[in-house]
């Protein structure tokens, strides 16, 4: 569960209301295609933005559409209570795992992190991923404090930002890593630009936003570093760099619902309010790179 390409969906909305039908056809495409995991609300899947009621809808949708390919819920909250509660959910739903992502208001120390996995792993009945995500958390793990977690009881893996694209940074970031936590611990590269020099860097799965929705464009590029052909998977990170450019101009999330929405797999401004799509003119810039790259 934890190795491959698990791919994160989106949660389109329709009129402010968890469009499950859309949905349910953007799982089903995951499933389709062979992806490794479905990862439901990741932050792709705006998990933020939506009320407990909204999140078991969307736990349950996933896991009925996915069959027999694992569901990772992401359970982030801002109270430990609260994280307990959508854990619980989660399983009552079916997922195969959870994600944690330390979501905070006020800043939170190492061990306020530490301690909401602690409490959380302690009632699991199911693996738990790790999600290091400073762009959205504001919060910073060391290699240290990976390693305090990783011994907690259903800890199994850990999605990581994006590594340095220079491929000995990598390379020294991902071993540094390995050597902090234990075997069983998977680790995992978000961040889908760096995907490539994170797989050939000895990262063990690919944790891909645009892979959520157009899953056919970038698995050959997650099974040519899964084996062992690093210069085929940065050849294809390279075909699509007008892609990362574009993430890196207005944010993936945005992007990758422009994709959805000019591919018809969701209804126009499917996000939730107060986020924006793009412009008209991002949204042609979008719609040529969906042609020249065959996205579908």
């Amino acid at each position: 569960m934890f190795t491959g390409l698990s791919a994160f969906p989106l949660t389109p909305l329709n009129d402010d209301r968890f469009d499950e039908q859309a949905y349910t056809g953007l799982v089903t495409r995951l499933v389709e295609a062979g992806v490794d995991s479905v990862g439901a609300l990741g932050s792709t899947g705006s998990y933020a933005y939506l009320d407990r009621e909204e999140r078991g809808r969307v736990a349950r949708a996933a896991v009925r559409s996915a069959g027999e390919v694992p569901v990772i819920v992401g359970i982030g909250a801002l109270r430990t209570s609260l994280v307990r509660a959508l854990a619980e959910d989660a399983q009552e739903a079916g997922a195969a795992a959870v994600m944690l992502a330390p979501v905070s208001y006020q800043q939170l120390t190492d061990e306020e992190v530490f301690g909401l996995y602690e409490e959380v792993t302690a009632d699991l009945s199911v693996p738990l991923v790790v999600y290091d995500n400073p762009g959205t958390t504001h919060f910073t793990f060391s290699n240290g404090l990976y390693a305090r977690i990783a011994e907690l009881p259903n800890v199994a893996a850990i999605k990581i930002p994006p590594v340095p694209l220079d491929p000995s940074a990598a390379r020294e970031r991902v071993g540094a890593i390995r050597e902090a936590v234990p075997d069983h611990v998977s680790i995992g590269i978000s961040g889908d630009s760096a995907a490539a020099t994170g797989l050939n860097s000895g990262c063990q799965a690919w944790y891909s936003v645009v892979g959520g929705t157009v899953p056919d464009t970038v698995l050959p590029l997650a099974r040519a570093a899964l084996n062992g052909d690093s210069a085929a998977a940065v050849a294809e990170s390279e075909r699509l760099k007008p892609l990362w450019e574009m993430f890196a101009a207005h944010g993936s999330l945005r992007v990758t619902a422009a994709i959805a929405e000019h591919l018809g797999l969701v209804a126009p401004h499917c996000l939730p309010r107060p986020v924006l799509g793009l412009s008209n003119a991002d949204r042609e810039r979008v719609a040529r790179l969906a042609e020249e790259l065959h996205l579908a």
